[in-house]
């Protein structure tokens, strides 16, 4: 708890409201990873439909929150649909990039793209690796943080040419993230604000290159919060309002 506190007080400020998902029977521990279970869109939310067999529950326990809090629902990923809140990425405004790997899937994609087709011009499919397979957790926002309109953090040995050749088209710096702070998922960093950083403590070059770019950066200790179940600041955390 000691850490979750540190963390959640990173976030506070005059301008940001922090809001707690009740429990609920139908979760389990890797609910705190509240980003998995629900995309944002400017029509409201989007259901996700877990990849994870275990985590199957989350949305329709999100959802619950979502009607008693009066957010509105744009939709629900459906049948044999998968797509996981970590995979999704807004490039801007009405461009979103979703990665395709074993927690999301291209009925997934297909669905959040039509669901999203008022708002988003395009929506990229960016195969994910197989990397260390199916039992660990690798999206798209291990790879990718943005930071800011024009600054992303990312790990480019397991990005696919072509979208990373998409991102530096856009006018998109890549901080390119140390190969020996990968694992301890220095790539995955909440960005509260633009060039405002909340990232993982122990990774010291990942955050100099942060600064080196104007940013700051602030740190919590994640042991128990983040490295054993493989959630960062990103995944620990849904923005509501973008």
């Amino acid at each position: 708890m000691q850490e979750y506190e540190r963390f959640t007080g990173l976030l506070k400020g005059p301008a940001t409201e922090i809001l707690f998902l009740p429990r609920d029977d139908a979760t389990g521990l890797d609910s705190i990873y509240v980003r998995d279970a629900v995309v944002v869109s400017d029509r409201g939310v989007v259901l996700c439909a877990m990849g994870k067999p275990q985590r199957r529950g989350e949305p329709q326990a999100a959802a619950r929150f979502f009607e008693t809090a009066g957010i509105p629902i744009a939709g629900w990923i459906e049948g044999d649909g998968r797509l996981e809140g970590g995979d999704v990425v807004f490039l801007g405004e009405r461009t979103v990039a979703v990665g395709q790997g074993y927690r999301t899937n291209a009925e997934g994609i297909r669905q959040l793209r039509q669901i999203l087709s008022d708002g988003v011009d395009e929506v990229i499919a960016v195969p994910l690796p197989h990397w260390k397979g199916p039992d660990d957790v690798l999206h798209l926002m291990s790879l990718l943080s943005p930071i800011d309109v024009d600054l992303a953090l990312a790990y480019s040995r397991l990005l696919p040419v072509p979208f990373r050749e998409r991102l530096l088209s856009r006018g998109i710096e890549l901080l390119e993230v140390p190969d020996e702070e990968f694992e301890t998922m220095a790539c995955n960093v909440l960005a509260v604000a633009p060039g405002r950083c909340v990232m993982l403590s122990g990774n010291p070059r990942t955050a100099r290159l942060l600064q080196g770019a104007g940013c700051e950066v602030r740190t919590y200790e994640g042991k128990e919060i983040s490295l054993k179940g493989s959630g960062g600041p990103t995944c620990l955390t849904r923005p509501l309002l973008r």
